[in-house]
């Protein structure tokens, strides 16, 4: 200790400090450190500081800095940098603010205690005064994450909700966070502050590295926004604030891109803000919102469950039920096969019963049914009917059924193969009357075949409602690889980016794990097709997008950004060539559902293998036809 103490430039250096062998002067030395440091201008105080930013980081669950007074030594080291820019402007201190946020929220996040001790410490106000804006939006992003997290508990959240700008701030920062990051730092390489670039790559360099890192932390700034504003919304007196129109039709395009994959992002806000009546009656009569949610229920996001509650709270509400029948109903009979979708057990069973119940109610007042929608939940209900009398049949009739089906199903295929794409689409609605509804396997392959129909008649929503199907009614649910790309096409043709990619994506998951050799990836290359579908959409899907249109795109040449605000081929998805795969863009249609089969037979399995592929060019697409499955 003493020749370490001998050899080190800095009186009461805090590295010496934690050298101390002795247990009680070491922790006698730490609190005199975080004392001091606040009142001392010395060089060099960045570095114990990011010293205890990776101990936090490492350990925030450790409680010995807590006792020692660490959260009133950040309180007093920002509240020193709001006040007196020239310290701040001095040596490095410049980071120092930020790292001192940091520290704050890292070891607030787990422990309710430890935020109890912090907010006795009095790190709201400067922790406000950072959310303000008062430095930049680098110290934004890390003073809503840790007061994300002091709102969090029960015995906090009280403090933050006493200032009263908090949630204010918050929902403007959730609506602008996005073109702030992009104004202030990703627009103009020229004009980027240094620590800026330094704290985003912590010291890896270079303009695409900066870029790509201010895109994750945008949307980390946009997505912790949010966590804060869930925090009010669990209490209704503070819905009025936030169920304005012009923030609740912005939520459902909060999603935090592809760099912020863990967080619920809007739709966890909106599920929130449904929970409640006068919550739900905003988003009811909100313009738009509907609809996106029905795209978010009917997608691969990790979240569509709470699209899927959002639709069904406001179904069995009196007030909003009429309100959203007509929208919802089509979505949700096309989701009634899902079984369990992540803590939702037997999820398909609850939508029918709320939409059962909204057919029971017609008339009463709660809700009134249009035509088509009575037409589609009677359906369904038929359908459930049909499952249940199917046990109690024969094995024998339930054969004669899936032969008479499969036969249906093969006139299709043929259909299809001589270009006859009506007709083709027409045999897989007649096979699927005759189909078992206990036959699921081959049942997903129907529902896609004539999702394939409809894509090339140009029918994109009748296309996403069969691919949906197939999708609910696979296992596991939402992996059929070729429901997933032909509900990525269709949802292209709408112009649905976000939705259209995500599928694409899982699509291409799909591939690499796939058997099927029209489907597997050929030395791990993406297909040329799926790699251009995707770019397509990353550059639709970007999340600068909107602020780049706005304030006049990307005004800087041979960055990785520029592949999203411009039509380039530069990208890290550029993986394949077409001479690679050989096919332009469309459909590779091998079947790799009828293999397990329980109604295959000797003959089908022998013209599988005997019939020669056939290739016909129709509407644009290039389609490898199969015996089984377009």
């Amino acid at each position: 200790m003493d020749k370490v103490s001998q050899d080190c430039p800095y009186p009461g250096c805090f590295f010496c400090v934690m050298k101390e062998g002795n247990p009680s002067k070491r922790r006698a030395s730490i609190l005199k450190f975080f004392r001091d440091l606040p009142s001392q201008d010395d060089d060099g105080q960045v570095l114990p500081i990011s010293g205890l930013w990776n101990t936090a980081m490492a350990h925030p669950n450790d409680p010995e800095f807590i006792k020692l007074g660490i959260f009133e030594c950040m309180s007093a080291l920002i509240w020193k940098g709001l006040k007196n820019r020239r310290w701040l402007s001095h040596d490095q201190n410049i980071y120092i603010p930020y790292y001192a946020a940091h520290i704050i929220g890292s070891y607030t996040m787990n422990m309710e205690e430890f935020a109890e001790s912090a907010v006795h410490a009095g790190v709201i106000p400067p922790l406000v005064e950072l959310l303000r804006g008062r430095l930049t939006w680098v110290e934004q992003r890390v003073a809503v994450r840790a007061l994300g997290h002091l709102a969090t508990y029960t015995n906090t959240f009280p403090a933050v909700a006493s200032h009263g700008e908090i949630l204010e701030v918050a929902i403007q920062l959730a609506m602008s966070s996005l073109e702030i990051v992009y104004s202030h730092f990703y627009q103009y390489v020229d004009r980027r502050l240094s620590y800026h670039c330094d704290l985003l790559t912590r010291g890896m360099g270079g303009v695409e590295m900066e870029s790509r890192k201010a895109e994750e932390w945008a949307s980390q700034l946009q997505c912790w926004s949010l966590q804060l504003i869930n925090c009010f919304a669990f209490k209704p007196e503070f819905l009025p604030t936030i169920c304005k129109p012009e923030f609740l039709i912005k939520l459902p395009g909060m999603w935090g891109g592809l760099v912020n994959e863990n967080s619920p992002a809007g739709i966890g806000l909106l599920r929130t803000i449904c929970h409640h009546k006068i919550g739900r009656g905003s988003v009811a009569s909100c313009p738009g919102i509907i609809e996106a949610l029905i795209n978010i229920a009917c997608s691969s996001d990790d979240w569509q469950y709470m699209a899927i509650d959002c639709l069904l709270w406001l179904l069995q509400d009196p007030s909003t039920c009429h309100k959203v029948i007509d929208k919802a109903v089509p979505a949700l009979v096309d989701l009634a096969e899902i079984t369990t979708l992540g803590d939702h057990k037997k999820l398909g069973d609850t939508i029918i019963n709320v939409l059962q119940e909204c057919l029971q109610s017609q008339g009463t007042g709660r809700s009134s049914l249009s035509s088509r929608t009575k037409e589609l939940i009677e359906d369904l209900l038929s359908s459930r009917q049909r499952f249940k009398w199917e046990k109690n049949i024969p094995k024998e009739d339930l054969h004669i059924k899936q032969a008479a089906a499969l036969v249906v199903k093969l006139e299709g295929n043929s259909l299809f193969s001589s270009g006859n794409i009506s007709g083709a689409a027409s045999k897989y609605s007649e096979a699927l009357s005759l189909c078992p509804t206990r036959s699921k396997k081959e049942r997903v392959v129907l529902y896609s075949n004539r999702a394939q129909c409809y894509l090339l008649l140009q029918q994109p929503l009748a296309a996403i409602s069969d691919a949906t199907r197939a999708l609910c009614l696979h296992n596991p649910l939402n992996r059929h690889a070729k429901s997933l790309w032909r509900r990525a096409q269709a949802y292209d043709m709408l112009g649905l980016a976000k939705e259209s990619l995500l599928d694409a994506i899982l699509f291409i998951n799909e591939c690499s794990q796939s058997n099927d050799p029209d489907l597997s990836l050929r030395q791990n290359k993406v297909p040329d097709y799926a790699e251009r579908l995707v770019k397509k959409q990353m550059r639709a899907a970007w999340l600068f997008r909107e602020a780049a249109t706005k304030l006049g795109g990307v005004h800087r040449e041979g960055e990785a950004g520029d592949m999203y605000g411009q039509d380039t081929d530069d990208s890290e998805w550029e993986t394949a060539s077409e001479s690679d795969i050989g096919n332009d863009g469309r459909d590779e249609m091998g079947d790799d559902d009828d293999d397990d089969s329980e109604w295959k037979n000797e003959g089908e399995r022998k013209a599988k293998y005997e019939k020669p592929s056939m290739k016909d060019i129709k509407h644009g697409f290039n389609v490898q036809l199969t015996e089984d499955e377009p």
